[in-house]
């Protein structure tokens, strides 16, 4: 046999020894530490290990205590949410440790959520919270625990690539997708990390909560600023930072004062309702300019973005990024929200940044929003990474949004 033949051999009786979870061991010999948040997604995931025979081990992080948090609705990873966790291992029969992680919760999540939106931003928490706390020091905690895997809720999915590696993909179900918010992780923490939701929907997982007689069956889904108790988020903001809401101006995309705010952080680029401005024509918020405390509204026309810079860029596709983008722009499909589709753009250079252009644009792409590259724009498509978007340019020139018949004549001549 030749040495090919034989490595194609040896790959394929590896690949026969491995378990559900690509691990070459038994199931009883392989310890899984799931990621319990007390919700169904997760609780259904540490039954469906247990029941496969793994050595399951379920960890609840404590993150934050907001007290009237702890009762919320659609609150997670605070006081009901660490009980529940706790009676769903005991249902189960599974070990289960809360881990107090409310110190550096507040200060790779909460702290940097605040300072985003003072600069006038529209950061993404759970980013940072998958990023910082849930991949890299549970990752730690689970591996000082023994295990071989840490397993998640979140529905993406895995699987083993052509070069050996494990890749990203989008879920099974597109409107329970969650690949927008997991973008930054690393192909190192990929090979530790197993999402045995991905290829099922919401509706199934459900039905195994009622099989396996879960506690949180019925139990509603968290919501994604899981840390604000009110749903304000600028009362955590001006509680952190007090005198963040600093007043200033309105303007328009030509500077001209049109009547003053109380504060940046209580605007979001693409709002229009209470601007507290009297206009001929729906204005909405195109810009904020946290240096001079300014915002900048303009009509419809003017949310629509062409080009965007990039910050933070993590790459998990193939090769590496700069290989990538040797011969010339990489043409991929990326979202700027997570809840739109995927559209075609082009990934290049831009000076010392990663820079996007959208070949069809999009309206209300705001700094601090995640911008992810995918390789198709639908079914499960590999996740190739993405990044927090530094800069926005929009397709419209300031002066002639406010001229029409400009505007008509231009897209004449185009």
């Amino acid at each position: 046999m030749s040495g090919e033949g034989f490595q194609r051999s040896a790959a394929r009786a590896a690949a026969a020894m491995r378990n559900s979870l690509d691990v070459e061991s038994r199931p009883q010999d392989t310890r899984v530490v799931v990621a319990m948040s007390g919700g169904v997604d997760s609780s259904v995931t540490a039954a469906l290990l247990k029941a496969e025979g793994y050595d399951v081990v379920g960890v609840t992080l404590q993150l934050y205590d907001h007290g009237a948090a702890t009762h919320r609705p659609g609150a997670c990873c605070a006081g009901q949410d660490i009980h529940d966790a706790r009676m769903v291992a005991a249902k189960i029969g599974i070990p289960h440790y809360v881990l107090d992680y409310e110190s550096r919760f507040k200060q790779e999540v909460i702290d940097r959520f605040a300072e985003s939106y003072v600069c006038g931003e529209t950061p993404v928490p759970c980013v940072d919270c998958n990023q910082a706390i849930k991949f890299r020091d549970l990752l730690v905690t689970a591996r000082e625990l023994g295990a071989k895997v840490l397993a998640t809720g979140h529905y993406v999915a895995s699987r083993i690539g052509p070069d050996g590696r494990r890749a990203l993909y989008r879920a099974r179900e597109d409107d329970r997708d969650q690949s927008y918010f997991l973008f930054a992780t690393t192909r190192e923490q990929l090979e530790f990390l197993r999402f045995p939701l991905g290829d099922r929907t919401k509706a199934e997982t459900r039905e195994l909560a009622r099989r396996f007689d879960l506690p949180v069956a019925e139990k509603a889904d968290s919501q994604d600023i899981c840390f604000v108790p009110s749903g304000r988020y600028t009362d955590v903001i001006e509680r952190l930072m007090p005198g963040a809401a600093e007043p200033g101006d309105i303007v328009d995309l030509r500077g001209r004062v049109l009547g003053r705010h109380n504060g940046i952080i209580r605007f979001t680029v693409g709002q229009r309702r209470g601007l507290g401005i009297a206009a001929g024509e729906p204005l909405y918020v195109v810009r904020l300019d946290a240096g001079q405390r300014r915002v900048v509204v303009g009509p419809r026309e003017a949310l629509r973005t062409t080009r965007m810079q990039l910050r933070e860029v993590n790459w998990i596709g193939d090769r590496s990024l700069d290989e990538a983008l040797a011969a010339d722009r990489l043409e991929v499909f990326v979202k700027v929200r997570s809840t739109r589709r995927p559209q075609p753009a082009l990934v290049g250079r831009a000076g010392g940044d990663v820079a996007v252009e959208l070949l069809v644009g999009e309206e209300g792409v705001a700094p601090g929003q995640a911008c992810v590259f995918y390789d198709a724009p639908a079914g499960q498509a590999r996740v190739l990474g993405g990044g927090v978007i530094k800069s926005v340019t929009s397709a419209v020139d300031p002066v002639e949004a406010h001229h029409p018949q400009r505007q008509a004549a231009a897209a004449v001549r185009g």
